[in-house]
């Protein structure tokens, strides 16, 4: 992987990590890959990254469900799940395709260095 590359997408994994709305599992599977750069595993490790995001990252039609959902409205507050399905139809209507949250746009932007990535 270029180092231009490598720079970019370690930075956004920290990014991610920090992200108060990533899971502890999209944690973990961040530091392993983190922990592979420079080793033997790094392009194993890579490939698995790649799917725990791919995996991982909200279509924006799935937060705007969510949040329309009975569980939705118990995770955000009655109030605060209308604003984040306003927010999602807002962003869809604006041509984004996953929800913009920290941990998701982290996500999107390392996700658009896949091919770079799996080199």
């Amino acid at each position: 992987m270029e180092k231009e590359i490598l720079t970019l997408v370690q930075g956004k994994t920290h990014d991610l990590m920090n992200a108060a709305s990533c899971y502890a599992g999209l944690k973990e599977a961040a530091q392993a890959w983190l922990d592979a750069v420079g080793t033997d595993k790094e392009a194993e490790m890579t490939k698995k990254y790649i799917e725990e995001l791919e995996a991982d990252i909200m279509p924006v039609d799935g937060l705007i469900a969510f949040a329309e959902s009975e569980a939705g409205a118990q995770v955000f507050g009655p109030e605060k799940t209308k604003e984040v399905a306003a927010h999602g139809k807002e962003i869809k209507a604006a041509g984004a395709k996953y929800c913009d949250c920290p941990a998701c746009a982290a996500a999107e932007a390392i996700l658009s260095k896949k091919e770079q990535m799996l080199g």
